[in-house]
């Protein structure tokens, strides 16, 4: 892998990785037989991890933090580093699942609304057969630290003991929940895939690829789903911008 020096974006360190780099670090984690969390950044999750100082820490326990946004590459270039490309859920669960496959690797899907991580499970066998799923979940559950609901799914995941457990359950619920179940969960690896099973299942449609492909894919969501994110695009979006700028003109000071 190649080795590059973390960037930190509003005081969270975020590597600047491919997918093949991100593909090969997994499968050191399996083959070591460690347990690891690889989380990933948005404009709106370095947003919130400004706010709040608990998302910020998590993060940055994590192994590895990821960059799922184009907006998070622009931070970067802005910050005088460059990310070679965003990794976003809708696309990548496809080529970690052909990664996946031949090596056998198994999965947990938990999150989203009843049956939609089904679907995804569903649509994801139809083109990798072989793809080792061995539980599904959805989101609705008491998740309350020491509730029963939840001492029934750690229960139920630690039995099956999964290499790569993803959760959707959307942006900073599924964080909390992982920080908090985090040391008793007996899995190789840990996602946090947001409405990764939304995409897949077909529930939630995606931006035109134009869009995708030119770092406008927020613009395309926004136009979708208006009154759920207009708050985090049109506000979140200047916001972050005037974050960086300010990070940049402080570390221009420390230099001068």
């Amino acid at each position: 892998m190649i080795q590059r020096s973390d960037i930190y974006i509003l005081e969270v360190s975020v590597k600047s990785m491919n997918v093949d780099e991100l593909h090969n670090q997994i499968s050191d984690y399996i083959q070591k037989k460690q347990h690891q969390l690889i989380l990933n950044v948005n404009v709106h999750c370095l947003n919130l991890a400004y706010k709040h100082t608990w998302l910020r820490d998590f993060l940055n326990q994590a192994a590895i933090v990821f960059c799922d946004g184009a907006g998070v590459m622009l931070g970067a270039k802005v910050l005088g580093h460059h990310i070679p490309e965003r990794i976003t859920y809708a696309d990548w669960i496809w080529q970690l699942a052909e990664f996946a496959e031949p090596r056998g690797y198994t999965f947990y899907f938990l999150g989203a609304q009843p049956g939609i991580a089904q679907q995804a499970a569903e649509k994801l066998l139809q083109k990798h057969p072989k793809l080792n799923i061995v539980g599904v979940l959805d989101g609705y559950f008491d998740k309350t630290l020491g509730s029963a609901d939840n001492e029934a799914i750690l229960s139920e995941i630690n039995r099956l003991k999964p290499n790569i457990l993803i959760l959707g359950m959307g942006m900073p619920l599924q964080e909390q929940w992982l920080m908090e179940n985090w040391e008793r969960l007996e899995v190789n690896i840990a996602l946090t895939g947001g409405a990764v099973f939304d995409y897949i299942s077909g529930n939630l449609q995606r931006a035109p690829q134009w869009m995708t492909d030119n770092g406008l894919e927020w613009l395309g969501r926004l136009l979708i789903e208006p009154r759920r994110l207009w708050k985090r695009y049109i506000i979140g979006n200047p916001i972050f911008l005037w974050r960086v700028l300010k990070q940049k003109i402080r570390q221009r000071q420390q230099l001068s």
